[in-house]
């Protein structure tokens, strides 16, 4: 399976702290589809150098699962993303991640940067896959809609704390802990951005692993709005996310109905079905719920 194969079927992204052998090592074992190897936020600035000859024999020694372990590197606008590219893309992960970025040309600039290192490490130029973080900088939330054809792009997401600490907010949550109005938007140009570039949308963290409840409500609500998959931040959350974006028994069974309808009545427009007209957009959901239980 090819990386971008697996981000397309993907329901959890699970981060893992580039600087932590033994936290690699419990990754890998567990049922997480991607794991999210941290070189960002999860190491401290004197710790980035170690740790990226940590996660580089990591990538090594793993690569039979290369397709499933993908790398956050630095922001293209800071000192350490050249650093990050240069001691992994010889050691292959499947993706990267990357954080901030403005638009798309930062994410033509990585593909320039990768396929570099691709062919300089031996390896086929555009084997490496990409999702990026659409929404951590004010740049790069207005231009969630311009990545239709970008090269390796393979999903995106979204985050919530960056572009609040950006745009001078005091907090991002109101008073019953629900995004506040311009971190919902955030998530709904992700959302359409995806859509737009016709790769999968990734929901954000849940910051809060002890809360089971809460993760899986919003992991229900999120998919229903028509995201594929969630970020994780610990292993507990993993299952919780699987199982959320799993398409239910019910669900298959009712997919399979509307199919098989529309093929029994070729030519048909719209059907009349348990009281309601179903037409092309009901076969197109339908169909793709069924891709989704192949892909996953």
């Amino acid at each position: 399976m090819s990386a971008f194969e697996r981000a397309a079927g993907a329901r959890s992204w699970l981060f893992i702290p580039g600087d932590s052998e033994k936290k690699l090592a419990k990754g890998v074992g567990t049922a997480a589809d991607i794991l999210l190897i941290d070189l960002e936020d999860a190491v401290a600035e004197s710790a980035k150098p170690a740790a990226r000859a940590t996660v580089a024999e990591f990538l090594r020694t793993n690569q039979d699962q290369r397709d499933r372990l993908w790398v956050r590197i630095n922001p293209l606008q800071g000192p350490h993303a050249l650093h990050d590219l240069a001691a992994i893309v010889d050691a292959r992960p499947g993706g990267v991640m990357l954080p901030k970025p403005r638009g798309r040309a930062d994410v033509e600039t990585l593909d320039h940067y990768l396929t570099a290192l691709e062919v300089a490490a031996g390896d086929a130029p555009g084997t490496i896959a990409v999702i990026i973080v659409a929404t951590e900088t004010p740049q790069g939330m207005l231009a969630t809609g311009s990545y239709e054809g970008v090269p390796r792009l393979a999903a995106m997401t979204w985050g919530a704390e960056d572009i609040a600490t950006a745009i001078g907010a005091i907090a991002n949550r109101n008073a019953d802990g629900a995004y506040e109005f311009p971190y919902q938007l955030a998530r709904t140009f992700c959302l359409v951005g995806a859509a737009a570039a016709s790769v999968p949308a990734i929901e954000t963290i849940h910051g809060d692993f002890r809360d089971e409840a809460g993760l899986e409500a919003v992991a229900n609500e999120v998919r229903r709005a028509g995201f594929r998959g969630m970020l994780a931040i610990h292993p507990a959350q993993v299952d919780i996310i699987n199982r959320a974006f799993t398409p239910s028994e019910a669900e298959v069974a009712a997919a399979r109905e509307i199919v098989e309808l529309f093929a029994a009545n070729p030519g048909a427009g719209t059907i009349g079905h348990k009281g309601e007209m179903l037409d092309l957009p009901h076969l197109t959901r339908a169909k793709a719920v069924l891709a989704r239980v192949a892909a996953t």
